[in-house]
């Protein structure tokens, strides 16, 4: 999967935790256990692996991201979800959020930064 800079500092520091995305048909072959590999945008030299530790399915990113503290996404506690859901939605559109759904993917870090 590819990452912009940002988000893919934060996931191989092992701050970020949960990565999400839409629950389009390529996510949907996702399974607890598999192993998965960040590259960084956009050179895609830089790469990180991860093993899937969780999958966690919600209607909407607001409904992920109110369930799991923002800590889990790489930011500070107070970090406003209502700025990050609204990122997200330059990525993603409202209408593939209906369409799909969305997921969470839970990650733990095979790099050895994280157990």
């Amino acid at each position: 999967m590819k990452l912009l800079e940002s988000p893919y500092e934060r996931i191989s520091s092992g701050k970020k935790t949960i990565e999400i995305r839409l629950y389009d048909e390529k996510r949907q072959e996702l399974n607890v256990g598999d192993i998965i590999e960040f590259s960084k945008l956009p050179d895609l030299e830089d790469k990180v692996k991860f093993e899937i530790v969780a999958l966690l399915r919600y209607k909407s990113f607001k409904d992920l991201v109110n369930d799991f503290g923002m800590e889990y996404y790489g930011y500070p506690k107070d970090y406003s979800v209502e700025d990050f859901v609204n990122s997200i939605y330059t990525i993603y559109s409202k209408e593939e959020e209906q369409q799909y759904g969305v997921l969470g993917i839970k990650i733990r870090l095979l790099n050895g930064a994280q157990d």
